[in-house]
């Protein structure tokens, strides 16, 4: 069994995101491998507030939500129990957190018991858990800051409440983890750490046997995209691009937001996928593409994992110019409809296996087992009551 350098532990998340209904993300893939040694409670996303009443995705938001509720407490597979807290979703009032905050404790005791979990390490990767995590007596909190939470546009939770919570978790927390690279440097935070962004390297780099059926007659060359589509999509530029490239063919793999609403006879979409079948999917894309909002805040600061994913499939990408993937080689970039344009033709004319080979030499080596490693021998650093020590340090541990 690999170790991961912490065993015997009692470890909670507060992730941004449902268990359920998410194709993984970090703590996904970093929690299933730490419950292997640890106790593990993955409690889905308290959420920053509903979106407002206008916003086309209210009612999904909400029917999604208490799908999730009527699950609760669940032991899945992969070792670990997974928890949707039943809480008020509304964040904003100062007497509705105090309710939630009630209700929360209430639940997470019990939770705890029925998980036989104690003296727990606190991982929060949401805002919104800052008053519950304060309260749970934790041996070592740590605070994930994956987004820039205050540009969010999926909430209509005040900026200045958001910012006040992400202040208050900063300064309460042992150690503040940053996801992206542009919200790490932009930090002074003397407790702050770089968790960089892994990939499931063999998930992707490993040619399926067979195409999924429904991606199979949609004519070639195509466009891949799989992931949330909502207000980060850049829709002018997919509508743009389809119009004057007729023969290309979109294929849009993932949950729609009702924000997305596109009417091309050449794009195509799919729905959202089990992640166990992406590579079947993958194999019939020839450029795989993120077509992002370039002049939205939020996006700004994005290390979409899907970007790796992309280059361990070893497929030509072309993406909007996100700072976190500037410098990394193998990638096409666009500013206009006109160089994605360029780009994706220049992919599929020029684009050979030393190209693919790069791209998955890249992101070769970067893989959640590493991920999960590191992080480990963080936590079992900050046990032993060291210092933060750099992500070098700790990847040359097991080198």
């Amino acid at each position: 069994m690999m170790d991961y350098g912490v065993k015997g532990e009692s470890i909670i998340c507060f992730a941004g995101e449902d268990w359920w209904y998410h194709h993984p993300h970090s703590k996904n893939h970093i929690l299933r491998r730490l419950a292997r040694e640890n106790k593990v409670l993955f409690v889905n996303s308290l959420t920053l507030g509903l979106p407002s009443f206008s916003n086309p995705d209210f009612f999904l938001k909400i029917r999604r939500k208490l799908k999730s509720y009527a699950r609760w407490l669940r032991r899945v597979p992969e070792g670990l129990y997974v928890m949707t807290p039943i809480i008020l979703p509304f964040f904003g009032s100062p007497m509705v957190r105090a309710i939630n905050l009630f209700l929360l404790s209430l639940q997470m005791r019990l939770a705890l018991l029925l998980a036989g979990m104690s003296q727990p390490i606190v991982w929060v990767a949401v805002p919104s858990a800052a008053d519950v995590a304060e309260r749970l007596n934790a041996k070592l909190l740590l605070y994930q800051v994956s987004d820039k939470y205050d540009a969010n546009e999926d909430s209509a939770l005040p900026r200045e409440v958001i910012r006040s919570l992400d202040s208050r978790l900063k300064s309460a927390a042992d150690v503040v983890m940053y996801s992206g690279r542009k919200l790490f440097e932009e930090s002074d935070l003397p407790h702050r750490y770089f968790l960089e962004q892994a990939v499931d390297f063999d998930h992707f780099a490993i040619e399926a046997p067979a195409t999924a059926e429904d991606i199979a007659d949609v004519p070639h060359p195509v466009l891949g995209y799989f992931g949330a589509m909502d207000y980060v999509m850049d829709v002018a530029l997919i509508e743009e691009v389809a119009r004057r490239r007729p023969d290309w063919h979109w294929a849009l793999i993932g949950l729609k937001s009702n924000l997305v609403q596109i009417n091309a006879p050449n794009v195509h979409f799919l729905g959202s996928k089990p992640y166990a079948t992406l590579p079947g999917y993958v194999r019939h894309v020839d450029v795989f593409v993120l077509p992002w909002r370039k002049d939205n805040a939020f996006v700004s600061y994005g290390s979409a994992i899907k970007v790796r994913e992309y280059l361990a499939t070893g497929k030509p990408v072309v993406i909007a110019p996100l700072y976190e993937y500037q410098k990394t080689a193998g990638l096409r970039f666009y500013h206009t409809p006109e160089e994605f344009i360029a780009a994706v033709e220049d992919a599929l004319n020029h684009d050979g296996p030393a190209d693919r080979e790069l791209r998955q030499s890249v992101v070769r080596e970067c893989t959640w087992d590493a991920r999960a490693r590191e992080l480990g021998r963080l936590i079992a650093a900050r046990l032993a009551g060291g210092h933060i020590p750099q992500p070098t340090d700790l990847r040359e541990a097991y080198e």
